[in-house]
């Protein structure tokens, strides 16, 4: 894997657990409001102290849930934050991107040949190794200086 890709599978990976603790303590919460809600019905004798009961549920049930967005989208940032920091472009990588030439199905005649190919974009026979890979010696193409 890539470095970048790697890193942002860690980064959501990381951001998924820490949602799925924000919702798992979310939903602890709820029940807990649910539960006390039930407990005070039960104590309440009159028809205003058990509707109170349930505003206080409702209004805890709605904190609860705003308190497990705000974790959720602080977990999203952190991701975005740690991919960005990871990326590191160089200064020429925009202009080789540009540069390299699509080949296979699809490539059609507006692609251009690569340096070193035959005209029909194909790379010679034995330069089928991609380029810029470091073999067994150590430098690009496995050949030694």
């Amino acid at each position: 894997m890539q470095g970048g890709k790697s890193s942002s599978a860690v980064g959501a990976a990381k951001e998924a657990v820490a949602n799925v603790g924000a919702s798992a303590w979310a939903g602890k919460e709820k029940t807990k409001a649910v539960v006390q809600e039930k407990v005070d019905k039960v104590k309440a004798h009159d028809p205003a102290a058990k509707a109170s009961a349930e505003a206080k549920k409702q209004e805890r049930i709605q904190e609860v849930e705003a308190v497990k967005q705000d974790a959720m989208r602080q977990n999203a940032a952190a991701k975005e934050h740690a991919t960005a920091l990871s990326y590191h472009p160089t200064p020429d990588a925009d202009r080789e991107a540009r540069a390299v030439a699509v080949e296979g199905p699809g490539a059609g005649p507006a692609a251009a040949p690569r340096a070193g190919s035959i005209d029909d974009g194909r790379l010679p026979a034995g330069a089928g190794h991609a380029v810029g890979t470091l073999h067994a010696r150590g430098t690009a193409g496995g050949r030694s200086m």
